[in-house]
C-alpha cells in the first residue's frame, strides 16, 4: 500500500493515491503531494506544503508552511523533462522555502541529512547540500552549488552558481559568494573574504589543538605567506599533513571557479 496505515493525512490535504507515504508521517491542512513523490517514516508537513512530482523524502523531515519542494527549476533551459529531487532524512526547513529540481533530464537536486534551512530562501537546480548544515533566512543558493558537511551560511548571503564551500566554512550575513570558499574558515565582506578560522564550528565539531594548529599553519601559508598558490598547496601538503590539511589542499586542487583571496590594500 502506497499510503501506510499509521500515517496522518487532513481530510483538506491532497495526496495523490500513488504517492507513497512512510509510517506515522503527518500531512497538514491544505498540503499537496503530487505522484511520484515519496515520504519516509515520521516526517512532519505542516499546513500549505505543496510537495510536487520527483521528490523524495527520509525520514523524520519537518517542512514548515507555505514551502514548495521539486519545483520547477529556474531556468530557461529547462524543457520540462523528469528530473529529481532527493532529501535526505532529519532535516527541518522553515516557512517560505522552495528547492528546485534539476534542470537536464533525469538529474538531481540532493540535500543531505540533519541541515537546518530557515526561512524565506531558495535552494536552486541541482545543487548538492551536504549533512549538518545550516543555511539561514533569506540566503539563496543558485544551480549547481555544492556546500560540504557542516557549512554554515548566514543570512541574506547569495551564493552564485557554480560556486563551492567547503566543511566547516561559516560565511557571514549579506556576504556574496562568486568563487569557491576553502573548508575551515571564516569568510566576511561585501565579496567573500577570508577573515580568519571558524574556531567555534572548529571547537564544536570536536577538532582538537592540534588539529586546529594544524588548520591555522595551512591559513597562514596560504593567505599570508605571498607564496604563490601551488607552492603553498605543496608545502601544505609535505610540511604540515594531517587529514583535515589535506582536505584543504585537496578542496582547492579541484577548484574551478578559484578560491576567493584576501582583500588587497
Amino acid at each position: 500500500m502506497p499510503i501506510d496505515p499509521s500515517a496522518r493525512i487532513s481530510p483538506v490535504a491532497r495526496v495523490h493515491p500513488e504517492a507513497n507515504i512512510g509510517p506515522q508521517t503527518v500531512i497538514g491542512d491544505f498540503c499537496i503531494v503530487e505522484q511520484d513523490v515519496a515520504i519516509g517514516p515520521n516526517c512532519l508537513l505542516e499546513p500549505y506544503v505543496f510537495v510536487k512530482r520527483w521528490t523524495t523524502l527520509g525520514a523524520a523531515n519537518e517542512i514548515s508552511a507555505h514551502s514548495v519542494l521539486g519545483t520547477d527549476p529556474l531556468d530557461k533551459g529547462f524543457t520540462g523533462e523528469r528530473s529529481y529531487l532527493n532529501i535526505g532524512s532529519g532535516n527541518k526547513i522553515r516557512e517560505h522555502y522552495t528547492i528546485s529540481r534539476g534542470t537536464k533530464p533525469e538529474s538531481v537536486t540532493t540535500i543531505g541529512d540533519n541541515n537546518y534551512v530557515m526561512t524565506s530562501g531558495h535552494i536552486a537546480h541541482n545543487a548538492v547540500i551536504g549533512s549538518n548544515c545550516v543555511i539561514a533566512s533569506c540566503s539563496l543558493v543558485a544551480g549547481y552549488v555544492e556546500i560540504e558537511d557542516h557549512a554554515f551560511i548566514s543570512g541574506g548571503v547569495g551564493i552564485h552558481q557554480f560556486s563551492k564551500v567547503g566543511r566547516l566554512a561559516m560565511v557571514g550575513g549579506s556576504v556574496r559568494v562568486n568563487q569557491d570558499l576553502p573548508p575551515f574558515f571564516l569568510y566576511g565582506g561585501l565579496y567573500a573574504t577570508p577573515i580568519g578560522l571558524n574556531l567555534v564550528g572548529l571547537r564544536r565539531a570536536g577538532f582538537v589543538r592540534e588539529q586546529i594548529a594544524r588548520i591555522k599553519q595551512a591559513y597562514r601559508m596560504l593567505y599570508l605567506s605571498n607564496l604563490k598558490l601551488d607552492e603553498a598547496l605543496s608545502r601544505m601538503h609535505t610540511e604540515i599533513g594531517g587529514p583535515e590539511v589535506q582536505h584543504l589542499v585537496t578542496f582547492i586542487r579541484r577548484s574551478k571557479r578559484g578560491i576567493c583571496r584576501p582583500e588587497t590594500a
